[in-house]
């Protein structure tokens, strides 16, 4: 699939620029600083005043973190994702919104793709977990509990996961990032953000069709990074102990 870049109208081009500078100004106090300086790197390709072109962005991030988008036709199976990912290629939909429904979304848009998700992963600590994260959807796609298990993981960290920073909550997660009333929700004193335990994750349930009731929040974006060793050894834990069991049987 290509990005069809002469097919959007001045009307696109508007949304584009609403939704940006909108969620730019909101999240000037409440996104992580990792986010904001990496939306700033990467400003030559990616900023308010038209939709980006995906050559322009694929050669920026190339050169910044070996990552490239992988346009597809919207949700696509989870195992593609995971592929997708162990070969550092986050995927995007080109469509964006219409300018009567600027805060709902039956299914993500570039903006929600390209805003939200692009611009941790010229981080490094960010970059190395999300590339990890999708070699173990890979290794383990034939195991329905690990795949649920990341599916969660994924949604509570890289889509919904927030920081705690000298007892302020920012925000990272591109599910949050590029939505101007869930940011508004997060930063809500009687929101519940719970302290990031993987047992809790791991086991949580979410709906993906409303605004989240809890998050989960880590210190720092390197502890995602650490995570990966603990999933490692813990889900062939799992696999051992089926083997095991099946060989009883």
């Amino acid at each position: 699939m290509i990005q069809e870049y002469n097919q959007y109208t001045a009307e696109d081009h508007k949304v584009w620029k609403i939704l940006f500078d909108r969620q730019s100004q909101n999240l000037a106090d409440k996104a992580c600083k990792e986010y904001l300086h990496c939306l700033d790197q990467l400003s030559p390709a990616l900023n308010g005043n038209t939709i980006p072109n995906f050559e322009q962005l694929n050669e920026l991030l190339l050169a910044t973190s070996g990552w490239s988008i992988e346009i597809v036709p919207g949700m696509i199976p989870v195992n593609d994702f995971f592929e997708l990912l162990a070969k550092k290629k986050f995927c995007s939909s080109t469509w964006i919104r219409p300018l009567d429904k600027l805060d709902y979304l039956d299914e993500p848009d570039i903006f929600h793709d390209i805003f939200g998700h692009v611009p941790l992963l010229v981080h490094s600590c960010f970059s190395q977990f999300a590339h990890a994260f999708g070699k173990l959807g890979v290794k383990y796609r034939e195991h329905v509990s690990i795949v649920e298990q990341l599916q969660r993981l994924y949604w509570f960290t890289i889509e919904f996961g927030t920081l705690t920073v000298n007892n302020e909550t920012k925000v990272y997660g591109a599910g949050v990032i590029s939505s101007y009333s869930e940011t508004l929700h997060v930063l809500n004193k009687k929101t519940e953000i719970q302290n990031f335990n993987l047992d809790n994750v791991t086991t949580q349930s979410f709906v993906n069709t409303e605004i989240q009731q809890s998050y989960y929040s880590i210190n720092n974006l390197s502890e995602l990074l650490q995570l990966i060793p603990i999933l490692e050894n813990y889900f062939e834990k799992i696999v051992n102990e089926k083997k095991v069991q099946y060989e009883i049987r």
